[in-house]
């Protein structure tokens, strides 16, 4: 079974799903932030967390592993979404119809991924007592959840997996512009944005490089996406992922799925649990 703990951690309301099997108290942890999409929430991604929980119990039982890692995963609301709304419309994007149209749309959908919850103010949140100690910080993502991972994955962690997410944000958002006319000039791309895309982008790493200024060096990551998604298409992604170099002891996977569109699907979770069981549980 999965139990559900809340916390307020830094005035954030996040959610620890976890096993109730019982294991040794001296088993590590691996902890996965699981990041929900644009317009969504973290309970909208509930049934993604109990569902990779179960998955990783099915591999357990099957392979009967007695040194495999305990998972924990983690889920909060993104700025501005679910039980921190301010502005709908912040959340939105371009559109025909004047009110639902918003013209910041670049820089709101820019901003939204760089708000993952940091692990160091996590932990003592999570075990106060020292009770467990956690050996690897992971992290997934949907959508805009999924452009998360990769900022996060180029930055912090050493295991990602981005579901119908971006690495390349310049690529696609300006796939997007041009869809409605619109000039990659201000007020819908500020120079001020450009430069944020040129600093701090994952496509303007230097993710094709072999020795150690690539961040993607060593990193295993596994892409999730599908072959029919035409709000956050494959072919914006597929140039970055197919030269991405991560070295010797990192591991990369793409799955693109046919006849998906932008959805997050259960053989997608079950596939993000085989790859978190193989590379990081088992690690």
């Amino acid at each position: 079974m999965t139990s559900k703990q809340n916390l307020i951690v830094g005035g954030i309301q996040v959610n620890v799903y976890s096993d109730t099997v019982a294991t040794p108290a001296n088993t590590p942890i691996a902890v996965l932030f699981l990041l929900h999409g644009r317009t969504g929430s973290a309970e909208q991604i509930d049934w993604v967390a109990r569902s990779t929980l179960e998955e990783i119990r099915k591999l357990r039982d099957e392979s009967k592993a007695q040194t495999a890692q305990d998972l924990y995963v983690v889920t909060f609301d993104h700025r501005n979404h679910g039980t921190r709304l301010v502005d709908d419309l912040a959340n939105q994007g371009w559109s025909n119809d004047a009110k639902e149209n918003n013209d910041r749309h670049a820089s709101d959908i820019w901003h939204g991924p760089r708000c993952v919850l940091s692990h160091r103010l996590l932990t003592p949140y999570l075990f106060p007592s020292d009770e467990r100690t956690v050996s690897q910080w992971l992290v997934a993502g949907i959508s805009l959840g999924g452009h998360s991972t990769w900022l996060t994955l180029r930055n912090e962690v050493k295991l990602g997996i981005p579901i119908i997410g971006c690495p390349d944000y310049s690529v696609l958002i300006t796939k997007r512009a041009e869809e409605y006319s619109l000039p990659i000039a201000p007020p819908y791309f500020p120079q001020s944005l450009v430069q944020l895309l040129k600093n701090n982008d994952p496509a303007a790493a230097p993710y094709t490089a072999t020795d150690a200024s690539n961040p993607f060096l060593g990193k295993k990551v596994l892409v999730l996406c599908g072959a029919d998604d035409h709000l956050v298409p494959w072919t914006a992604s597929k140039q970055f992922v197919d030269n991405l170099q991560v070295g010797e002891g990192g591991v990369k996977t793409a799955i693109i799925a046919p006849g998906v569109g932008h959805k997050c699907t259960a053989n997608m979770v079950r596939e993000m649990a085989k790859f978190i069981w193989a590379e990081s549980l088992l690690a």
